[in-house]
């Protein structure tokens, strides 16, 4: 036997596991197609947000959690990956967004504040409110360092003793009695179980499960400031701003000193992460530069960058663990639908109880 628990995938989900299962003293074996760190996925972007004013009580513990762990991988590797901005939410009073936060944050004893227009004017200068329009300004938000979060992870499992084989095909997942064999491009391994952490390719690896997923292209693009000083993380929030028709706009202080990242939030069309058109045309950028002709102040229209990246969508935007019976010792780990990076370190947690343990995660990890 190779292994105690094999992981096909490395990115967020796949490394954040590695790095929980190799603390609590599993042998570990982590395979990833492409190198650690890579921009093919989802894991990458220079920047992705963690707040906390989000969604159900359920899933308010997961980030409350979250915060501990990150900066407990930065202590273990001395690598900064969270950085606190505070989170600033815009749009109407009555819409999704804001009203979905004010919820969240008095329920759970949130630091927060609301701001009318004036303030939002004094405050934040760089936004520019429609008339009805508030802004919710929580505490405890910021961003994380995808890249250097998974490489970081990643090293850090290593050093506790995990196996890890970057530049790796794996080509089927295959069970067995009281083992998984997983079958790469370099020959089988072994394993007593298996974790699936495929992202975009989870379908493709096990396409005969039927998992309720859809993988969806998305662009994020970054815009030239005008002066970088007023866009600095501790003068600029990280944002999300709900236009109308629930479509929502987010971005992010610059991190270069020239730039800001901004992204359009689903909208996106279909893909197939092996076909998935790579380059960025000026019907991608139209979303965003229109938003920045209305919403914004001091951001000019000029790219300095822009990437493709997915989300790996689950109805009603829920992670998935899959404990398949024609696949008995492996689980199946899936999805972020473009929000799950801020929890990846929780949620490798919850896979660690449940592979070592056995015990089930909580009902905001959806068991089928």
């Amino acid at each position: 036997m190779d292994a105690d628990v094999a992981i096909v995938g490395l990115g967020a989900a796949g490394s954040l596991s590695a790095w929980r299962l190799a603390s609590r003293g599993a042998k570990v074996i982590g395979f990833e197609r492409f190198k650690i760190g890579h921009d093919r996925g989802s894991s990458h972007g220079g920047t992705r947000a963690i707040r906390t004013a989000f969604g159900s009580l359920e899933y308010v513990r997961l980030l409350t959690q979250a915060f501990p762990l990150w900066r407990q991988l930065e202590a273990e590797t001395r690598i900064q990956l969270l950085t606190l901005t505070r989170g600033l939410v815009i749009g109407a009073l009555q819409g999704e967004l804001v009203s979905g936060v004010l919820e969240s944050a008095r329920l759970n004893g949130l630091e927060h504040c609301l701001l009318d227009k004036v303030d939002m004017e004094r405050l934040y200068p760089s936004h520019r409110l429609a008339n009805g329009e508030v802004g919710v300004i929580e505490e405890q938000a910021g961003y994380l360092r995808p890249e250097r979060a998974v490489g970081a992870a990643t090293a850090r499992a290593e050093e506790l003793g995990a196996r890890i084989m970057p530049m790796t095909m794996v080509k089927s997942v295959e069970a067995g009695h009281g083992y998984v064999t997983i079958q790469t491009d370099r020959g089988p391994i072994t394993a007593a179980k298996a974790l699936i952490t495929a992202g975009p390719w989870t379908l493709k690896l096990l396409p005969d499960l039927g998992l309720p997923l859809a993988v969806e292209r998305q662009v994020v693009a970054w815009f030239t400031v005008k002066d970088p000083a007023a866009f600095r993380p501790e003068r600029f929030p990280i944002f999300i701003h709900e236009l109308t028709g629930s479509r929502f706009r987010y971005g992010f202080p610059t991190t270069d000193g020239r730039s800001v990242k901004l992204a359009v939030h689903h909208e996106g069309t279909h893909a197939d992460p092996d076909n998935i058109d790579r380059d960025v045309h000026e019907a991608d950028l139209a979303p965003l530069r229109d938003f920045l002709s209305v919403h914004m102040s001091g951001v000019s229209d000029d790219v300095v960058r822009a990437r493709v990246c997915m989300y790996t969508n689950a109805p009603e935007s829920r992670f998935i663990v899959s404990l398949p019976e024609q696949l008995p010792g492996v689980t199946v780990l899936s999805a972020c639908s473009g929000h799950g990076f801020s929890v990846a370190p929780v949620v490798g947690e919850l896979v660690a109880d449940l592979i070592i343990e056995g015990r089930r995660p909580p009902a905001i990890v959806r068991t089928i």
